[in-house]
């Protein structure tokens, strides 16, 4: 392939061959396929690559296993990684913080570059959170008693979906509630 071509190759032609192989995360694999059915590029790799695909599903396991040298070699470079890894700190259950009078937040996992927060919220009976805006995509399941989300009522199992720049008018519990909330920390409050 020229560099001019290359040029012109389709940012997702990489994830071709991990579509075929059926080796793309389910979450990955459903976009992947809507973009190739878009793209001739990626058809026509995708097309290339199926009879290679075919061959070697009817190949027997042990032909494909990799050899016990190889098996070998990557337990040495793995190795250090897992003794760093058990070295490193040990995972510490969080503690409620009073965020609000009866709103309590427990941290579960923070990225800054994602701008994403990952917590357990409790709210204490009649308590409401203020309304916002969302700054990105915010996720709610809802894990004990009951919460209303403007007109709509929760039950525990119940999963609410709120996209980027819409909001909330009033988030309120009568009963007191506990969910795992997916959001991000750059919300707009009213």
């Amino acid at each position: 392939m020229t560099s001019a071509s290359n040029a012109e190759r389709c940012p997702q032609a990489d994830s071709v061959a991990a579509y075929a192989l059926r080796a793309l995360p389910v979450s990955e694999a459903s976009a992947a396929k809507d973009h190739i059915a878009q793209c001739s590029d990626c058809r026509r790799e995708l097309e290339r690559l199926q009879p290679v695909v075919d061959s070697l599903s009817m190949l027997p396991a042990e032909i494909l296993q990799p050899p016990p040298s190889m098996w070998d070699r990557l337990a040495e470079r793995i190795a250090p990684l897992q003794q760093t890894a058990a070295s490193g700190s040990q995972w510490n259950e969080p503690e409620w913080e009073e965020v609000a009078p009866g709103i309590c937040c427990k941290l579960l996992a923070t990225s800054a570059a994602r701008d994403r927060v990952t917590m357990l919220v409790r709210l204490a009976p009649n308590v409401a959170y203020p309304p916002h805006t969302h700054a990105g995509l915010e996720e709610l399941h809802l894990l004990s008693g009951e919460l209303w989300i403007d007109d709509r009522k929760m039950y525990p199992g119940d999963y609410n979906r709120g996209e980027r720049e819409t909001g909330d008018r009033r988030v309120w519990s009568e009963t007191g509630c506990t969910c795992l909330l997916v959001t991000s920390p750059s919300d707009v409050l009213r």
